[in-house]
């Protein structure tokens, strides 16, 4: 397997490095950003704790476990799948801030190229980190900001939002033409694929209007809504200090 993926690794190099990058600036900027907020506040303590590295290792490898369970959707082509790993990076996120959310998300990469490797030459796993990261780094921000039910509320709405318009965006600028690049297929096959699905897919532009938009929202809401229901129940269980809520 570790042999299968190093080989994956030599074919796209480019790709490989173009994904370390995205991996860094999302850590640079959420780093940047509860940095921030500590000295605002006041505050001097490490962003990155032990108890915080040990739980990220935890939920990462939750939310691995659960990427490997998608489910197609009918509006899409078949290789647009939904599933809920974000599900436990979120509920991270809310507890130790948008850093442990974005080291999470690339742990959990990381864990699922390590047991099952990539069949789309790291273009689904880059896909699968960046719209992951769109969702928890503004709401782990935004939370950050105010530890109420309602900010929480509004935490996650932000990040669908961003989630889904960041997600087709960047299928339509970058993701979709560097699979088709990659495969050494034309983009039409691609596209082919989608009016199969969906007859009003006819260019890039609408597979991003059509299928991922609302891919990425329903992803999203579904994040959110068990979210919403499920992290009071786990934030005794997540606090780390006094007064986290």
């Amino acid at each position: 397997m570790m042999g299968n993926l190093g080989q994956k690794i030599a074919e796209n190099l480019i790709f490989v490095g173009e994904f370390l990058l995205v991996i860094l600036l999302c850590f640079f900027v959420a780093y940047a950003i509860e940095k921030r907020i500590q000295r605002r506040r006041g505050q001097k303590k490490r962003i990155l704790s032990t108890r915080k590295m040990a739980m990220i290792g935890l939920f990462s490898a939750a939310a691995a476990v659960l990427m490997m369970f998608e489910v197609p959707v009918p509006f899409a082509p078949p290789f647009y799948k939904i599933d809920i790993s974000e599900l436990p990076i979120l509920i991270l996120s809310f507890a130790y801030g948008p850093v442990a959310g974005v080291m999470a998300e690339f742990v959990k990469i990381l864990l699922k190229l390590v047991f099952k490797s990539t069949s789309t030459a790291f273009v689904g796993e880059l896909a699968n980190f960046a719209v992951g990261a769109a969702l928890v780094l503004p709401a782990g921000i935004f939370y950050l900001e105010k530890k109420t039910k309602r900010q929480a509320f509004i935490a996650c709405a932000l990040g669908v939002i961003c989630m889904t318009i960041f997600g087709s965006f960047f299928n339509a600028i970058y993701l979709l033409p560097k699979f088709a690049e990659l495969y050494g297929m034309p983009l039409n096959t691609i596209i082919q694929m989608g009016t199969k699905v969906n007859p009003h897919i006819v260019s890039v532009e609408t597979m991003a209007l059509y299928a991922v938009a609302p891919l990425n929202f329903l992803k999203g809401s579904l994040d959110m809504g068990l979210t919403i229901l499920l992290y009071k129940r786990l934030s005794h269980v997540l606090k780390e200090q006094e007064g986290q809520r």
